[in-house]
């Protein structure tokens, strides 16, 4: 299947992808850039080497500022939210409250059992000490990251919860993410993007505490300090460019299937982008809508670079060829543009947000559903999920043994533990045998 120059990389029936074109439809992750790896390395070793001192060093070098202070007074996050745009303020406001609200419903229980008389075990989630949250700055400016990150924390009860965002000339984050972390109910807010950033909130230095967990999207840099810190500290899903499955059929308008691509792709040149749609004359409606809308987008070179990349209109004479594809792709959005959206999530196992219906725009779950827009990519949904308030939890395990059932337990445990040859476990069980 030949590529199309500066429109879609791939056009045709599903079933006549050759077995590479699948594979680089599939196989999104790819290999991390080596000069990337070993240039986080050493800015991760500095930061645990000089701490603060590499921080302030890091910010004249690569945000072009001096700062006399790496932490950004409360002060300055209240006087950016009252300084911004009423309407923005509105939607984000509103966008919180959905967000605590979807996520309220995801609180865990403890739970206890009795495997065998006088034999209990239970497991009680506990919140997080301290979480950190970071958020782009830049070209890329999230203020909704802020709160899809903060506010579950939040609800969730962790601690602490800090924001990392890199400084502007005026050596402070984008207003819109000051904004955004108070609105949330951020505690704390450092001028740090980065490698830097992550190793700070990895390890800790005089100004930034350690964190437990640290969450939020970021450029390849970002995305690779994260990946390099675990062990010191725990990560959501490794995360990579922007995607989106469409599966359509004859009920939905190809304009808005059109649209709904255009938005992932403005998002980066290597977003993957692809539809499936139920029939050839389909699949050609929806190919032509996303050429005549690419030529106006606003972020067009984005676009046609996303397209010419990873982006594919296939088509399937079958809905039943369709899930074994999606199952493979596991892609960070799936829309169902189809006419019974809801049965069709039943044939769903990996993805990361399942949009019903054309009118359920991703772009609604990016900003206001309250549903968390953090999600798998590169076909991680197949043993990740989106953030949730689990992660801001962990368990504490329990167990408790009666005086009966330990003198129950003692001869089997013995026996297993001297299989092992592991004998001081068998004399410590056999030792309550009597007792």
């Amino acid at each position: 299947m030949a590529p199309l120059p500066s429109f879609l990389r791939f056009q045709g029936p599903l079933a006549r992808l050759s077995p590479e074109d699948r594979r680089w439809l599939l196989l999104r992750g790819g290999a991390v850039d080596s000069r990337i790896a070993a240039r986080v390395r050493e800015l991760i070793a500095s930061v645990q080497l000089d701490g603060d001192s590499a921080l302030f060093e890091m910010a004249r070098r690569f945000d072009g500022v001096s700062l006399s202070s790496l932490e950004v007074p409360r002060a300055r996050c209240e006087e950016a939210l009252a300084a911004l745009e009423p309407s923005l303020v509105r939607a984000l406001t509103r966008a919180v409250r959905n967000i605590a609200r979807a996520h309220e419903v995801q609180r865990p229980r403890a739970v206890e059992v009795e495997t065998e008389p006088g034999v209990l075990v239970g497991r009680r989630p506990d919140p997080l000490g301290r979480v950190g949250v970071y958020a782009p700055g830049g070209r890329a400016v999230y203020p909704s990251s802020v709160l899809m990150g903060v506010v579950p924390a939040k609800v969730a009860g962790v601690g602490e919860v800090i924001v990392c965002s890199p400084p502007g000339r005026d050596g402070l984050p984008h207003a819109s993410v000051l904004a955004a972390a108070v609105l949330a109910g951020a505690d704390r807010v450092f001028a740090l993007g980065g490698a830097g950033a992550v190793a700070a909130m990895a390890y800790g230095t005089r100004s930034v505490p350690r964190v437990d967990r640290i969450v939020g999207p970021g450029n390849a840099y970002v995305a690779e300090a994260k990946l390099q810190v675990v062990g010191a500290v725990a990560i959501e899903a490794p995360a990579g460019p922007s995607e989106i499955l469409v599966v359509a059929d004859a009920t939905a308008s190809p304009e808005a299937v059109a649209r709904e691509v255009l938005a992932q792709a403005e998002h980066d040149p290597d977003a993957a982008c692809v539809v499936v749609a139920l029939g050839d004359a389909v699949a050609e409606a929806i190919a032509a809508q996303v050429r005549a809308l690419s030529v106006s987008a606003k972020r067009r070179e984005i676009v046609d670079a996303a397209l010419g990349s990873r982006g594919a209109v296939l088509s399937v004479a079958s809905l039943e060829e369709v899930w074994p594809f999606v199952a493979d792709f596991a892609p960070e959005h799936l829309l169902l543009a189809t006419a019974e959206p809801a049965a069709d999530l039943e044939r769903v196992r990996n993805a990361g947000t399942v949009f019903l219906g054309e009118r359920s725009s991703v772009a609604y779950g990016d900003y206001m559903t309250g549903s968390n827009h953090v999600l798998p990519t590169a076909g991680l949904a197949r043993a990740y999920s989106g953030l949730n308030l689990l992660d801001f939890y962990r368990w504490t395990t329990f167990q408790r043994v009666e005086r009966a059932a330990s003198a129950a337990l003692a001869d089997d445990v013995g026996v297993l533990a001297d299989s092992e040859g592991l004998f001081a476990h068998a004399e410590a069980a056999r030792a309550w045998r009597g007792a």
